[in-house]
């Protein structure tokens, strides 16, 4: 579980801020399952230059609940939960700090997307949020309000975790305190996971990636792994402490990612398979195929220009697909590799797409 938030302050001196705004949206890979948002009384006044800047001002917080009253939601929101926000260590210093004024310890994980945005989208203009949305082509509403950054900030991570093929994401979100007897532990682990098409990641203690595995329902792919009787597969059921995934809307992704992330992952328990593979090209050298994608009005792209296949990505908004620029920026890249272009080739000829747009 992810906690993706965002906090206006009051601005002053460092560590004497007081948080006049909170958005805090509970995210657990795939979708939104729970949220708090709501201004808050610091308890002293705000400085004029974040007046101009958010709208947020005294007169709008005497009725407000002060920090010591939305507390507890908080720390419920949060509990088990890796803080994801645009520049984190800001955000995680108040909440702390705020914690702190009431005797409470608060602690958790965080992610930054400013620095997974700067590895995994580079060369970007700038990384401020309002700029970096405005070139990925994600509508930010309510610019310098918790609520708004938020949302955007969600929008953002769920594009950064789908270009995360080393998976640096969830390795950080595992959790390994899983010290159940093994059939339980399994009956748990199943209980957790989608019946939609996918990868999915076999980790252990370590959070190492043990194994790769792909379906077009997640669930039932992993209950066969754990049914099998191999001494490969005895091992994975023995070592797992917790399977994680990636709903991916269709087949096509799901293979296309599972290549990939094998030679990136080397996972232990997978083995690379050769194949003899001839050269293919696509019947249109310049395409756009827009397929299903993980849930209702999204769509997942695959691009190929001048007959090289550059990658794919998600989108919910039609003037995205429809501006190559932005669509550039939202792809997450892969390699125009024979065995891709097989997969793309043999996935066209045997399923039908949403819609092939030619350019």
């Amino acid at each position: 579980m992810y906690a993706i938030l965002d906090i206006e302050t009051t601005g002053g001196k460092f560590n004497e801020e007081g948080i006049t705004e909170i958005a805090i949206y509970k995210f657990d890979g795939n979708q939104i399952v729970d949220q708090f948002i709501s201004l808050v009384n610091p308890e002293k006044d705000i400085q004029p230059f974040v007046v101009q800047l958010t709208g947020i001002n005294n007169g709008m917080l005497k009725n407000a609940p002060k920090f010591y009253e939305i507390a507890k939601r908080i720390i419920e929101i949060t509990r088990d939960c890796v803080l994801v926000a645009h520049n984190a260590n800001f955000d995680n210093r108040i909440l702390t700090t705020e914690f702190r004024r009431l005797g409470y310890v608060y602690e958790r994980n965080t992610l930054c997307t400013v620095e997974l945005s700067q590895k995994l989208i580079p060369d970007q203009p700038s990384y401020k949020l309002g700029k970096l949305c405005r070139a990925l082509g994600i509508p930010v509403s309510s610019r310098h309000r918790a609520d708004g950054d938020a949302i955007a900030t969600v929008q953002l991570f769920k594009l950064l975790i789908s270009k995360d093929f080393e998976k640096e994401i969830i390795k950080k979100a595992i959790k390994t305190d899983n010290t159940k007897k093994l059939a339980p532990k399994l009956l748990n682990i199943l209980d957790s996971l989608s019946s939609k098409p996918g990868i999915f990641y076999v980790h252990n203690s370590n959070r190492e990636i043990l194994y790769i595995g792909k379906g077009i329902n997640i669930r039932k792919t992993v209950n066969q792994l754990f049914l099998r009787t191999s001494k490969k597969a005895k091992y994975l059921q023995s070592s797992v402490v917790s399977v994680t995934f990636e709903e991916t809307g269709n087949e096509l992704i799901a293979q296309l990612k599972f290549t990939k992330e094998i030679n990136i992952n080397k996972p232990k328990y997978n083995f690379n398979i050769k194949n003899n593979l001839s050269e293919v090209n696509f019947n249109n050298e310049n395409l756009i195929v827009v397929d299903k994608g993980r849930n209702i009005g999204e769509k997942a792209i695959l691009l190929i220009e001048n007959n090289v296949f550059k990658g794919y990505c998600y989108t919910e908004l039609s003037y995205q697909v429809n501006n190559l620029k932005i669509l550039k920026n939202l792809i997450s890249p892969m390699e125009n590799s024979v065995q891709n272009r097989n997969i793309i080739k043999k996935y066209l000829q045997k399923n039908k797409v949403e819609k092939l747009i030619r350019f």
